[in-house]
């Protein structure tokens, strides 16, 4: 069209010249990562429970209620870390640091995981949420991240590689879940340099 897709004007009623102007596209926002609250436990639970009943990615058996989601949440939030990826005001995907041992000499470690809803695997929530989260254990003072994954999950591995992770080991036949035993591969990634002493996680 000449002088491109916006006339500078249109007839209007009884030949009156009605000026069109530039109207701003308004795009919505895109996928946040934020801290979660109790109020993300049901859309937590909802988003882990196909991974217990359906999968062997994760060893539990029994999906956990909302309750005793927002009991881990508040948990994990205390000492670690726990963040939701939302889009659209929807909560999508999680992720969270916990203890990787009880005994004191491995308070520096700590083990991660990251959920995302079914259909959201390689669209970037998982590194989304992977990197605010490594970033907010780094600053409570953590030193190593550490990550399990039961084979096989070539996503699961690739994420996990393009974050930085190194192989560690693999535990063989470790878990017996709908009707297989499977191994479980593990992963650690540096936080900090190791400077000694550590200062105490916070």
């Amino acid at each position: 069209m000449p002088g491109g897709p916006y006339p500078a004007a249109v007839a209007g009623h009884r030949g009156l010249s009605t000026t069109l102007r530039r109207v701003p596209t308004r795009r919505a926002p895109g996928p946040v990562v934020r801290p979660a609250t109790a109020g993300d436990a049901e859309a937590c639970a909802a988003i882990y429970a196909p991974y217990v009943a359906d999968t062997a990615v994760s060893f539990e058996t029994e999906p956990p209620a909302a309750g005793e989601m927002a009991r881990r949440i508040a948990a994990a939030s205390d000492r670690h870390a726990w963040l939701v990826l939302e889009d659209d005001g929807r909560v999508v995907g999680y992720a969270y640091g916990t203890p990787h041992q009880t005994r004191a000499a491995y308070r520096w470690a700590c083990e991660v995981s990251v959920y995302l809803e079914a259909g959201r695997r390689r669209t970037g929530g998982g590194r989304a949420l992977y990197e605010a989260l490594l970033a907010r254990l780094t600053e409570r003072g953590f030193r190593m991240a550490i990550a399990g994954m039961t084979l096989p999950n070539d996503a699961s591995a690739g994420l996990h590689r393009a974050m930085g992770f190194e192989p560690v080991g693999t535990y063989r036949r470790i878990g017996y879940k709908h009707g297989a035993w499977h191994d479980v591969a593990w992963v650690q990634r540096p936080l900090a340099d190791d400077r000694d002493p550590p200062a105490e996680p916070s």
